[in-house]
């Protein structure tokens, strides 16, 4: 049953975006149970995600927030956790509203727990759904196997921007290197669209310009940054500095890394891959995939990187038109991959 959602028109653009979501990333099977959670203001994409799901005859429930609990979410309701223990795929096309993200931490324990495929689609809208949701998910996942190659045996990985980044990461093998390049399997739960290969870092430092986006809440909130970077530093891992034009910004990012004792810790490190993106647009969920360096405060993923800390928050950081060096390789200039 697919409740609300077998009603809501939809515009037939979509369905190019949400056909790669169901058949390309999620490889979903006509024996399979899916389980759908969207909300008010994502109801036309969840619309063209049923439509796909309805004519590969799967079974599925969706449900919209709004109609199980008052938003901002204190927990994710008990029904939708319930019916994910008897489904092998989730979609999750939501909104973000503040203070949520232990609602999605409780979704997708249930994901790592059952190993369930899992797209991760929060903030999703209607352009992404029209430019990265239409990517060529099988080249973008060719390539990210690339980097993660590279990445897996690199030691030191190097990243500058003519904006002001300079930044160092020291890797350790103790932690995993994860590739989230669209194509989702049980062992990790991706967003869509994707396009990334990450880590927990051994240590961080420098000086990072964050002229793209930052994540969570704070996405909606400020957009694209360009003309009002934050400009943040870097020691031992940990955020020590943080200044930008828009006061606002500067101390709301602030208080948000400093939730609890490792919101400041750069807990993910990143190498976007999706070569269907080639420009910011002001949301965190499509311009962390952009191919360049983004990092994350907070929690480390750890079920999937082997990072043995946690914090309550996670909230990511995006620049534009970097090199990277992995190891003195240089593997992209001026936000271009350099590897074929």
């Amino acid at each position: 049953m697919s409740g609300r959602l077998e009603g809501v028109p939809f515009d037939p653009e979509l369905t190019a975006g949400a056909r790669n979501a169901v058949r390309v990333c999620l490889r979903i099977e006509p024996w399979e149970k899916v389980t759908v959670i969207t909300d008010e203001a994502s109801l036309e994409i969840a619309a063209s995600l049923a439509r796909e799901l309805r004519e590969l005859g799967v079974v599925h429930r969706a449900f919209v927030l709004e109609d199980c609990a008052p938003r901002p979410l204190v927990d994710m309701p008990r029904e939708i956790l319930d019916d994910m223990e008897t489904s092998q795929v989730s979609i999750f096309a939501v909104r973000a509203q503040s203070n949520e993200l232990k609602t999605r931490m409780q979704m997708t324990d249930v994901v790592n727990r059952r190993k369930m495929r899992h797209a991760h689609m929060v903030n999703i809208d209607k352009r992404i759904m029209l430019e990265g949701m239409r990517a060529d998910f099988l080249k973008v996942d060719e390539l990210s196997v690339k980097v993660w190659e590279l990445a897996t045996a690199a030691r030191v990985i190097r990243a500058a921007t003519k904006a002001g980044t300079e930044i160092r990461a020291e890797l350790t093998p103790n932690y995993k290197w994860i590739k989230t390049s669209g194509i989702i399997s049980p062992n990790k739960w991706g967003n869509l669209p994707g396009g990334e290969v990450f880590t927990t870092p051994l240590e961080v430092n420098g000086v990072f310009v964050i002229d793209g986006v930052v994540g969570d809440y704070l996405c909606d909130k400020y957009g694209d940054l360009r003309e009002t970077p934050l400009t943040i530093r870097v020691e031992g891992n940990r955020l020590v500095e943080a200044e930008s034009a828009n006061q606002e910004l500067r101390e709301e990012f602030w208080r948000y890394t400093h939730t609890d004792e490792n919101s400041d810790r750069v807990g993910e490190f990143a190498i976007g891959t999706n070569i269907g993106v080639h420009g910011v647009i002001g949301n965190i969920l499509q311009d962390e995939k952009l191919p360049g360096i983004h990092m994350a405060f907070g929690n480390p993923y750890g079920a999937h990187t082997g990072a043995e800390w946690y914090s309550s928050t996670h909230i990511d950081v995006v620049g534009r038109d970097f090199d990277i060096w992995t190891d003195g390789q240089q593997i992209m200039s001026e936000g271009r991959f350099l590897i074929s």
